[in-house]
């Protein structure tokens, strides 16, 4: 395993964290920036927004499969947007993505370079979000054109925000908070066209249904209903209908501790243009102690179950990036399905400015039979105040019957207002 970093790579990441960290991020020069981007302070009467993200990729990989090089990538990303005053209950918002590539040793996802590793963060200029919503309607927004849409933790409706260009949906939402029956929130909407992070675009018809419902204050109980129908060939695989039950909460055990919890059952059948019936399972459940506000230990477990080849639990919306380890040796599920059991060790420290978190993977196919191999992460975020972050990443994949070994490093700055 080969772990060197170029020192030209190096020098532009710590002259990039020097800059974030230096005294011109001053609170009267924030202020300042705050004052110029937004019409008001609360952006009612519209805004500009801006998020600079730069970051330094390493990917390097044992010997495989068409033996790749060692991948590096420094990347500078911009997002910049125009939020309009709302008027009569409507507002719309226009935003550019680009990300800039300043080195360029690697697959960037779309074959450029296919004797490196791969890291999906191309040199893409496009138009994010172009959207119109309507809030006339008490209890209502109604929300067309591409947007950005989350939907609980990401896992089949998301952005895909790690990477340096996001997913968003030329797609119509409509999110109904209930006045009937408080705590209940009802988003229907469909989708026709995904704009991935990789600067492509896929024809979809896509109706998604997800009602979330709070039960005291044990929690929230989420039912949801996503029905994709990809509709050009080479995606036709992607093609299926999910359907899924989830119950994600804590409960406060004293003034100290804080029990969490997660359980969730999903099905998933095939759907019109999928090219094989099939129907596989998915289970997902965590149970976590927070203490003091400050130390948060969780074990977990996610089963995605797969019967071979097109016959398998897939997410194609989700923001895979987040789940079954970083090192995204898992972004598609095995044709055996996967079994992920792993452990969260995360600390937040200086006042909430500091979170260290560390994660153990443990992965088999779905029947506990074939070990694919462990992953260990670890990651560091500090906060300067709300606008500027640095971030320092690391996954270590190794490998057993799935895959190669595999090393990734991050270290990123980001402006946002």
């Amino acid at each position: 395993m080969r772990r060197k970093i170029s020192s030209g790579c190096v020098s532009a990441t710590l002259l990039a964290l020097s800059a974030a960290a230096s005294p011109a991020l001053a609170v009267g020069l924030t202020e300042s920036i705050e004052d110029a981007l937004n019409f008001n302070h609360h952006g009612k009467n519209g805004a500009v927004k801006l998020d600079l993200n730069y970051r330094y990729e390493n990917v390097d990989q044992d010997k495989g499969p068409g033996n790749p090089k060692t991948a590096n990538a420094n990347t500078a990303r911009l997002r910049l947007g125009l939020l309009s005053p709302v008027f009569h209950g409507l507002q719309g918002y226009v935003e550019y993505e680009g990300n800039y590539v300043l080195q360029g040793d690697y697959n960037n996802g779309l074959g450029n370079k296919p004797e490196f590793s791969t890291i999906a963060d191309p040199d893409v200029n496009e138009l994010n979000q172009l959207w119109i919503s309507y809030s006339g309607i008490p209890g209502t927004l109604i929300k067309g054109g591409r947007q950005r849409i989350k939907f609980d933790d990401d896992r089949f409706i998301g952005n895909v925000g790690w990477r340096q260009l996001e997913t968003t949906f030329d797609s119509v939402l409509i999110t109904h908070n209930s006045q009937a029956l408080p705590g209940l929130i009802v988003n229907a909407g469909y989708i026709g066209n995904v704009s991935t992070f990789t600067g492509t675009t896929e024809n979809i018809n896509a109706p998604i249904l997800n009602i979330n419902y709070k039960v005291g204050n044990y929690g929230n109980l989420i039912g949801y209903g996503y029905w994709l129908d990809y509709t050009e060939q080479e995606n036709y695989a992607k093609s299926n209908q999910t359907y899924g039950l989830r119950f994600d909460g804590k409960a406060k055990i004293n003034d100290q501790l804080t029990a969490l919890y997660t359980a969730e059952w999903s099905l998933q059948k095939d759907y019109q243009h999928g090219p094989t019936d099939y129907q596989a399972d998915r289970i997902n459940l965590m149970g976590g102690l927070n203490a003091f506000n400050l130390i948060t230990v969780r074990g977990a477990m996610e089963q995605l179950n797969g019967f071979g080849a097109n016959k398998r639990f897939i997410t194609p919306l989700g923001t895979n990036h987040a789940f079954q380890g970083w090192a995204d040796l898992f972004l598609v599920t095995p044709n055996d399905g996967i079994r992920d059991v792993f452990a969260t060790l995360s600390a937040s420290l200086d006042s909430g400015s500091l979170t260290l978190t560390g994660v153990f993977h443990d992965f088999h196919d779905d029947t506990g039979r074939i070990h694919y191999g462990k992953e260990w992460d670890f990651m560091a975020v500090k906060k300067f105040g709300k606008h500027y972050a640095l971030l320092a990443k690391y996954a270590y994949y190794d490998a057993d019957q799935f895959a190669t070994d595999t090393q990734k490093i991050w270290l990123q700055v980001n402006v946002n207002f």
